[in-house]
């Protein structure tokens, strides 16, 4: 799985222009699938035929957009002028390489040099609108045969392996959901499972509603990641969760109250099957399962994470081990609902 995880965290798919990993995903699946499409938002909706006929009652779920930013003006310098896609944080934006439009054009996110700020100017975070992106165009002519606004940039981050089992990748969140769902995907399954690639999370959950009213399931297992806060100067009951405690399993965030019945099924799994397990020591956060809980009569829906270091930034950095157990319960929880649905 770390390898599909991989090549997934190297392709772009800013929230709104998912293309990339769409087709990416298209090409793993159509040979498993019994039958996809691509909605009217961009959610990629898989359905494949397990062992057991249960039709569309069990849906999983990953979003595949990640943070990004997206081009506003060209400046008469050929500077470009930006705004976030996502939550960014401003601070660790400066100086980070990214890439602008389908064809990748490289660029530097600048700011002005600190020499020329003042005493004041020091001490806050810049703001978005005293930004730009320096793409080496020496006049604004020079920069509009290269890109135009509207156009989408992503970061640039190299996937590794580092430390003691860690993983270090742009867009974590939430490829590594993804790539669990590929991977079940070529596999036989105990039941009919219906999984939901959704687009536009990272804006506002908005292709998760169309894809939770379209296949209308009965339980939904949202596959993500949450923030690690296991960091120096931290308080100790603020650091949410860490990568390589086992797989995040909510019973709340700051946008859910997960099915109580589905929380205890996977902490019983989880358990039973020798998996690590954490769950987050304080609340805060949201993810797709707001927006699937709320569809039409309702949705039970359940989450499980993979903690994460420094969510919606250049790079992220989780646990391998995490990413394999995450694996591992969610194929145990489809056995379970096997066993249980009719």
């Amino acid at each position: 799985m770390l390898n599909t995880l991989k090549e997934l965290c190297l392709l772009n798919g800013v929230s709104g222009d998912e293309d990339e990993v769409r087709r990416y995903l298209i090409n793993r699946v159509k040979s498993h699938a019994s039958h996809f499409h691509a909605d009217a938002i961009g959610n990629l909706i898989v359905f494949k035929k397990g062992n057991k006929s249960t039709g569309n009652k069990v849906m999983l779920c990953a979003h595949m957009d990640e943070v990004g930013i997206i081009v506003t003006r060209i400046t008469d310098e050929g500077y470009l002028k930006f705004d976030f896609v996502g939550g960014v944080d401003r601070r660790v934006a400066i100086g980070k390489p990214v890439v602008i439009g389908h064809n990748k054009l490289p660029g530097v996110i600048g700011l002005k040099a600190i020499h020329l700020t003042t005493k004041e100017e020091r001490k806050k975070a810049p703001k978005t609108e005293s930004l730009y992106i320096d793409i080496g165009a020496k006049d604004k002519e020079s920069a509009q045969a290269l890109v135009a606004p509207g156009d989408y940039g992503a970061f640039l981050c190299r996937p590794e392996e580092f430390g003691d089992g860690l993983f270090k990748a742009r867009a974590i969140d939430d490829r590594v959901g993804c790539a669990v769902m590929l991977k079940l995907l070529e596999e036989d399954l105990p039941l009919d499972v219906t999984f939901a690639f959704t687009a536009q999370e990272e804006v506002g959950t908005r292709g998760a509603f169309g894809a939770a009213f379209s296949v209308t399931p009965e339980i939904a297992l949202v596959l993500e990641t949450t923030t690690a806060a296991d960091l120096p100067g931290v308080e100790k009951h603020r650091r949410v969760c860490a990568p390589g405690n086992g797989p995040v399993i909510s019973y709340m965030d700051g946008a859910t109250i997960y099915d109580r019945e589905l929380f205890e099924t996977l902490r019983r799994l989880s358990e039973e099957n020798g998996i690590p397990w954490q769950t987050k020591e304080y609340i805060a956060g949201g993810n797709d399962a707001r927006t699937i809980q709320r569809t039409k009569a309702g949705v039970r829906v359940a989450a499980m994470s993979a903690a994460t270091r420094y969510l919606h930034a250049p790079a992220s950095v989780g646990s391998i081990a995490d990413f394999e157990n995450m694996l591992r319960l969610t194929r145990s929880f489809l056995c379970e609902m096997a066993q249980r649905l009719d």
